[in-house]
């Protein structure tokens, strides 16, 4: 995805949510600053993600469901699982997997977010103006760290396009050259999930970013080629991605 097609995205959501576009960029250049030791290229992601089916898992309500119908199908095994954030504690949780890359922008269970990294999960770290302190904190307690920003890129940081880490994880494999996507407890409806961010201040705001995230996957579906499906067993119907089961994917990949 071409930075002229996301800046308009971007323009959108910052002017609706009321971002300091100064601080995400002051954000990205100390995430940029920080990683200089400990960082990884696009193609440390690509090497796993290109031509690979990918499972991608949000923090949504049906998450823990759908984890245990993805295992029993046995599609753990058959592709490169990828986790927005929180789902990387249910992962841990319900499986005691660590999926092979995280997507964060640092407000879920950081002692998660550290074990995974630990067991060889990459990092997707996310900077924005919201979250500086925590990139100041946890940052340099990671390692194999790519990352990302919703504003200019910078030496290390990439712009690939997405908001909230679900979608963000969404447009990273396509990026990637996924061969499939399939979403798994991307429900993004109005129940949040239990392995959603750790204190939500205004729930209004936190429907709202689940709107854009949903707004911009219908989006990212009408421009890639890749084939998309949605193994989320209570979600909202996100078009350009088709509904199945997991026993379906388990046919096809």
């Amino acid at each position: 995805m071409e930075l002229e097609d996301w800046r308009p995205w971007y323009n959108r959501i910052a002017s609706t949510l009321k971002f300091d576009k100064h601080e995400d960029q002051r954000a990205t250049d100390i995430l940029s600053d920080l990683i200089q030791n400990n960082c990884i290229e696009p193609y440390d992601i690509e090497v796993i993600v290109q031509n690979k089916p990918v499972l991608i898992f949000g923090a949504g309500p049906s998450l823990e469901d759908d984890i245990n119908r993805i295992e029993k199908a046995g599609l753990f095994d058959k592709f490169i699982t990828i986790a927005a954030n929180g789902a990387t504690s249910a992962l841990l949780e319900v499986m005691n997997r660590a999926p092979n890359i995280v997507v964060t922008d640092l407000d879920g269970r950081f002692e998660d977010l550290l074990s995974a990294n630990k067991r060889n999960s990459l990092m997707v770290v996310h900077a924005h103006g919201d979250n500086i302190p925590q990139l100041l904190d946890y940052v340099p307690k990671l390692t194999k760290i790519l990352g990302t920003t919703q504003v200019e890129p910078r030496p290390r940081v990439y712009n690939f396009g997405g908001f909230t880490d679900g979608d963000r994880a969404v447009f990273l494999a396509v990026a990637m050259g996924a061969k499939m996507i399939s979403l798994a407890g991307m429900d993004l409806g109005k129940i949040i999930g239990k392995y959603s961010k750790q204190y939500i201040k205004s729930q209004k705001k936190k429907l709202l970013k689940l709107k854009f995230c949903k707004e911009l996957l219908e989006w990212l579906a009408l421009r890639t080629k890749i084939d998309l499906y949605n193994l989320t067993n209570h979600g909202e119907r996100i078009r350009g991605f088709i509904d199945v089961t997991p026993e379906y994917i388990a046919q096809i990949s």
